[in-house]
C-alpha cells in the first residue's frame, strides 16, 4: 500500500515591507521608497507639501520645528504617513488635554502623480503642484492650493480655504470659512458654507464649468471668464444682488431676488444661492492679464 505524501500549506505570515522612523529634532529624511498615497496629520504649525518630477518616485522630508511628542513617520505598501496617529479626525474639537501643543513645522517634496491627503487642527497648509486626488481637512488653519492637475476635496470648521489655478473638480465644506478659487480652471466647483465668503473666479479652460455655491449668511461673487457659456440661476432671499450681464433677467425687488437666463450655448451650469448674504454675477474680459486675478473683484451692493 502506498502512502501519497501532500504538500504542507504554509502558514507563515506574509511579511510587510515598512519603514518606520521617529522626528525628534529638525531634519532631513529622503525616504527612498516609491511614494503613492501621503497622508499627513498634524495639530499646529505649518505643512508645505510640493508635487514635481522625481525620477525615482521617492519623497524628500524636511522638518524644521517640532514641539511636543515627536511626529512619526512611516512608510508601507506606497503610502507615507507623517504625524500623529492617535489624533480623533471624527471630532475635532475634542482634543484630550496636551495635544493641542503639537507643532510641526514640514515641507515634502512627493512625485507629483501622488495622492495628497493633510488633517490639521490649527496650523497652516500648502498644497502645490500636484496632479493626483488631493484631500484637505482642518478646524481653524489656513489652506492654500496652487496648480493642482486633480479632483479636490477641503473641510473645515472656521479655517479658510485659497485655491489658485486649480484644473481638477473642486469640492469644498465650511462651518464659516472663506473659499477664495482664483483662475479656476476645473470643470466643476461645488461649495457650501453657513457663515463664509465664497468668491469664484472662473477660467477660460475650454470647456464647460458646473458652478454650484450655497450659503446662508455668507456673501458670495462669481467672476466668469468671456465667452461666457453657461445656465444661470441664482438668488438670495434676503441680501442685495448685482448682476453684469445685461442678458439675464432678474426678478425681484423686495426679498427674495434672482437672476436667470442663458449666456452663450448654456453648456455649463451656474447656481448660487444664499439667504442673507450679498450675491454678485461679474463679468471677467477674456483679455485680461492673467495677473490681474490675484485681485479678485469684491462684491458690490445694487444701488
Amino acid at each position: 500500500m502506498s502512502c501519497r505524501v501532500g504538500r504542507v500549506a504554509d502558514r507563515r505570515p506574509a511579511v510587510t515591507d515598512r519603514s518606520e522612523w521617529s522626528i525628534s529634532e529638525p531634519q532631513k529624511l529622503n525616504v527612498d521608497r516609491p511614494v503613492e498615497r501621503v497622508r499627513i496629520a498634524v495639530v499646529g504649525g505649518r505643512v508645505n507639501v510640493v508635487g514635481g518630477e522625481r525620477p525615482h518616485r521617492d519623497a524628500l522630508l524636511e522638518v524644521t520645528a517640532v514641539e511636543g511628542p515627536p511626529p512619526r513617520v512611516t512608510w508601507e505598501d506606497g503610502t507615507l504617513t507623517v504625524g500623529y496617529e492617535d489624533l480623533p479626525w471624527q471630532d475635532f474639537l475634542k482634543l484630550p488635554g496636551g495635544r493641542s501643543e503639537r507643532r510641526v513645522e514640514l515641507s515634502l517634496a512627493v512625485p507629483a502623480t501622488a495622492r495628497v491627503r493633510v488633517d490639521s487642527v490649527t496650523a497652516l497648509a500648502v498644497v502645490s503642484g500636484v496632479a493626483g486626488h488631493t484631500e484637505v481637512r482642518g478646524v481653524t488653519g489656513d489652506t492654500t492650493l496652487v496648480g493642482l492637475g486633480g479632483p479636490v476635496r477641503a473641510e473645515t470648521v472656521s479655517g479658510t480655504v485659497q485655491a489658485q489655478s486649480v484644473a481638477g473638480d473642486l469640492r469644498f465644506k465650511s462651518v464659516s470659512g472663506d473659499l477664495t478659487v482664483v483662475d479656476g480652471r476645473g470643470g466643476v466647483v461645488q461649495a457650501e458654507t453657513v457663515g463664509g465668503a465664497l468668491v469664484v473666479d472662473v477660467a477660460d479652460h475650454g470647456g464647460p464649468s458646473e458652478v454650484t455655491l450655497r450659503s446662508v449668511s455668507g456673501e458670495i461673487a462669481v467672476r466668469l471668464a468671456e465667452p461666457v457659456d453657461a445656465v444661470v440661476d441664482a438668488g438670495s432671499a434676503g441680501g442685495p444682488l448685482s448682476c453684469d450681464f445685461e442678458e439675464l433677467e432678474v426678478a425681484g425687488q423686495w426679498g427674495t431676488k434672482r437672476v436667470t437666463g442663458t449666456l452663450g450655448a448654456g453648456r455649463g451650469r451656474l447656481r448660487a444661492t444664499t439667504v442673507s448674504g450679498p450675491l454678485a454675477l461679474l463679468r471677467r474680459p477674456a483679455d485680461e492679464d492673467a495677473d490681474d486675478t490675484a485681485h479678485p473683484t469684491t462684491l458690490v451692493k445694487d444701488a
